[in-house]
């Protein structure tokens, strides 16, 4: 979570040198060179015809439609409200999970999602500025909707293939749907400052090549509906790194809906308490 919150501030950072299509290009590529680097040193699954389709699923919207569209997104939103707009994603996860991975959902997850939905909401108010155009808010919406759909698209294939082979996997494919980039990266790279440079190595190495890796190992071994319910941590640490590092400073409003959202988070994690076992005597 501190890793994708840093991503969009790095986004924002490195959108000041690099256009969104080659910004997402340049980071997948990194991404896919150093998880193959790994991932081909270790046994590798053959993913049946089933598997192959979801992963490219995931690859095409949450790996590269999600980057591309976020980085036009952040070039008229700001980094925290870009983070609680894209936060809508948990919500559409919980629905879709409900439908295709038969999850349960219990009221502390749906009472928690609401809860640190409004803490987003009233961060997104506390946060927003001139330059928040309508355009760039629907932006936000259509990547929070890709990577929703993206990340429910993975969570079968985690089942039987790694969580790092289903990475690499992905990060490829979406690097692959970017590819007609790359003549404009090339022109771009030449005349970028150090600190551009620095920023697309910073995404492609950490917030991609570790974070999506991470994510994907903790998504195998629980339920995509609460897993993703920790991403309402990301909007409070993407502001306070917002503040120290492109000078966006929060205001009162915003203190208050990242308290919301580190409520809801605790609610929603919290696990319905298991009704009292009946003894012979009680029957």
């Amino acid at each position: 979570m501190v890793l994708w919150a840093a991503a969009f501030v790095g986004i924002r950072a490195a959108g000041r040198s690099f256009s969104p299509g080659p910004l997402a290009l340049g980071r997948l590529a990194i991404g896919a060179v150093l998880l193959g680097i790994v991932t081909l040193t270790r046994p590798i699954v053959r993913p049946t015809r089933r598997e192959l389709m979801l992963l490219g699923l995931a690859g095409v919207l949450w790996f590269g439609t999600y980057q591309v569209v976020l980085n036009q997104a952040e070039r008229s939103v700001d980094a925290g409200t870009a983070s609680m707009l894209v936060l809508v994603a948990p919500i559409v996860v919980v629905a879709l999970a409900a439908v295709f991975l038969k999850e349960r959902t219990t009221p502390n997850l749906l009472w928690g999602g609401l809860l640190a939905f409004g803490g987003v909401a009233l961060i997104g108010v506390a946060t927003s500025t001139r330059s928040a155009s309508l355009v760039g808010v629907m932006l936000c919406l259509l990547a929070a909707l890709a990577s929703a759909i993206g990340l429910v698209a993975e969570k079968p294939v985690l089942n039987r293939i790694s969580a790092l082979q289903a990475t690499w996997t992905c990060c490829a494919v979406g690097a692959l749907v970017c590819l007609p980039y790359a003549p404009q990266l090339v022109r771009e790279w030449r005349v970028a400052p150090g600190s551009g440079i620095g920023w697309l190595l910073f995404l492609g190495t950490l917030p991609t090549s570790i974070a999506f890796t991470t994510w994907a190992y903790a998504l195998a071994r629980g339920s995509a509906g609460r897993l993703v319910a920790t991403a309402y941590l990301i909007p409070p640490i993407t502001i306070v790194m917002s503040a120290v590092i492109l000078g966006e400073t929060p205001g009162a409003m915003a203190v208050v809906g990242g308290a919301l959202c580190l409520v809801g988070v605790v609610i929603a994690r919290r696990m319905p308490k298991a009704a009292p076992a009946r003894s012979a005597r009680d029957l």
